[in-house]
This record gives structure tokens, sequence and C-alpha cells, in this order.
């Protein structure tokens, strides 16, 4: 739709804020879906893999880059999600690890 000849922004989705938040983190390489699949938010046309939001919980599944603190990525990712989900419990859960990219 477009107003004046301009096109209107298209609303981002929770689960796309909490993706791109998520992945700037530093230590976390991927989200994971879970070991069958099973972590995943759906909205119209698809599928984000390695988020699952509800009413009153966030699960994220991660792969962590090696060599980075688990505990402390985990906790800043736990921190991220927190302050775009207020009042919401965060569960994150390291399913994997990454080799760490070129220098």
């Amino acid at each position: 739709m477009t107003l004046g000849g301009a096109a209107s922004p298209v609303p981002q989705e929770p689960a796309d804020r909490l993706v791109a938040a998520v992945l700037a983190v530093p230590g976390v390489a991927a989200l994971h879906p879970g070991m069958f699949g099973e972590v995943g938010t759906y909205l119209p046309g698809r599928r984000i893999a390695g988020i699952r939001i509800t009413d009153h919980t966030v699960d994220v599944h991660l792969v962590v880059v090696f060599g980075v603190a688990v505990r402390d990525t985990a906790a800043a990712v736990r921190a991220t999600v927190a302050a775009l989900h207020p009042g919401a419990t965060v569960n994150v859960t390291v399913e994997d690890v990454a080799p760490a990219g070129p220098p």
C-alpha cells in the first residue's frame, strides 16, 4: 500500500526482531531448531526456527561459537530477549557449538 507515493513500512514481527537481536549477541553463531525441529514460531507462509514465543514465555535455542563462555553468552541472550519482552520468562538452551570463524 502506498500513501503519497511512498511505500508503507511493513511491520516487523516480534519473532523477527528477536532473531536479529539474538544473532547480534557476541558469541552466538546461529539459532537452532531443537533436537527434532520442535522449536519455532509459525508465521503466515514461513517458520522461524530457534525461537518459540508464547503468552508468558520465550524459548531461544542457540548454537554458540567455540571458545566463548557459554553461561555468559546465554545470560547476554536472556537479557537481550527480556528487554524486548518485559515480563516474559526467557529460557535459553545451548544446543550446539560451532567452530570459530577465521581471525
